[in-house]
């Protein structure tokens, strides 16, 4: 081999170590990002996350009764959720589904029964092999039993597709003084009843909910709500991540109660700002 072959050679092998270093440079760069991207966590927005009993302590008793917010009261809550039902004759009650079949010893939309009918058909449980029975409270009669000791996270719907309840709720609220005090945050699937809410107290927090698997996150950045409710498995790090960044809580529920323990713990790694548990106690110990 000549001398000139043997400089090529030298030279072709120095190239290719080159090279070779280049690439695992950027392969190494390239991994540090996605790495960097995968473990990268925002703060929560709160100072700590919200513990809200949803329906009450609907683990131990009958839902969205007055005993299931007591129980609820007591194990320390952030807030206690309820959902919000309107009878016949416009009264406001503690009710999550549209009919009453699921819940009491009746069946029917609550829409078809006066106040005085539904007070006379029972919520029916069974909690730790005892059937609970307890009547289905009105809003009023869960203010007046804790009056300012709680935060009352109320959903609010249409009524046949109209905006029905958002008046007599906000009245309810000021003759109560909850409003003023900041003990209320009112939540919604309708935008157009958040929107009237907003319209007619502008002070009270507002949150709105999107059904599992209809998220949409540049519509929930660009909401003019500050807390965002969000079905567990929607949630990704970056979701909350991309919301943290734009100043709102994220507020999270679940729907299959099976999973949900295993749920609430993956997005505590995520650092959301609100629990919609069914397992108050678990969550408690989950987020100390």
């Amino acid at each position: 081999m000549t001398k000139k072959s043997i400089l090529i050679t030298i030279l072709s092998i120095v190239a290719i170590v080159s090279i070779l270093g280049i690439l695992r440079t950027n392969i190494v760069n390239e991994s540090n990002i996605i790495s960097n991207k995968t473990l990268y966590v925002t703060q929560s927005v709160t100072d700590s996350p919200k513990i809200i009993a949803h329906r009450g302590a609907n683990d131990r008793v009958n839902e969205e009764t007055i005993t299931a917010y007591k129980v609820a009261a007591q194990d320390g809550v952030d807030a206690l959720e309820i959902d919000l039902r309107m009878t016949k004759d416009g009264s406001l009650i503690a009710l999550h589904d549209k009919t009453i079949d699921r819940t009491t010893s009746g069946n029917g939309e609550v829409i078809d029964y006066s106040l005085e009918e539904i007070k006379s058909i029972p919520t029916i449980g069974i909690h730790n092999g005892q059937t609970l029975s307890e009547e289905i409270p009105t809003l009023d009669e869960i203010i007046a039993t804790f009056t300012d000791t709680e935060h009352y996270y109320i959903e609010t719907r249409l009524v046949n597709g109209e905006l029905k309840m958002e008046e007599d709720l906000i009245k309810l609220l000021k003759e109560n003084n909850l409003i003023s005090k900041g003990l209320v945050t009112i939540q919604s699937f309708s935008n157009q009843s958040l929107s009237k809410i907003h319209e007619l107290e502008p002070e009270i927090p507002l949150t709105l909910l999107y059904s599992k698997g209809e998220f949409d996150l540049k519509d929930a950045v660009f909401s003019p709500y500050p807390f965002i409710g969000i079905e567990s498995t929607d949630v990704t790090l970056d979701v909350v991540n991309e919301l943290h960044q734009n100043g709102k809580e994220v507020h999270v529920y679940f729907i299959d109660k099976e999973t949900q323990k295993n749920e609430q713990e993956r997005v505590k790694a995520f650092n959301v700002d609100g629990y919609f548990t069914d397992y108050i106690e678990y969550t408690k110990e989950l987020l100390q």
